[in-house]
């Protein structure tokens, strides 16, 4: 498992990265929010989550252990794979989330679905 990179920062897109690791380019999937609180700087570190399927070995990148951990209870739920818990991911943060799932929220979840359609 791929749980943290540490490397230098070679592009940076609103929902991917590229990171150089030791001479390795790793592309990672990220959320809004994690995109928007990583620096420009070179030296970066993500915590990561890496998801194997039949057809593809995907890397997950987060800014926080907060946020990776959040994204690992997200897609543990039945109809909650990795894109839905990173769309949850940049409409909403981790603490949020929590927030709305304990308190039966139903309508702020709702509107995840709605942001990320329209």
């Amino acid at each position: 498992m791929i749980s943290r990179l540490n490397g230098r920062l070679i592009e940076k897109n609103p929902t991917d990265l590229l990171i150089e690791c030791a001479g390795v380019g790793y592309e990672v999937k990220i959320s809004l929010n994690t995109f928007s609180v990583l620096p420009d700087t070179e030296a970066i570190v993500l915590h990561t989550k890496l998801i194997v399927r039949e057809d593809a070995h995907i890397l997950y990148g987060f800014a926080t252990k907060e946020e990776r951990e959040m994204f690992g209870h997200l897609i543990s739920v039945s109809g909650i794979g990795p894109n839905t818990a990173l769309i949850m991911l940049s409409s909403m943060t981790p603490d949020d989330i929590a927030h709305a799932i304990l308190s039966e929220d139903v309508a702020s979840i709702q509107k995840i679905s709605r942001k990320s359609i329209g």
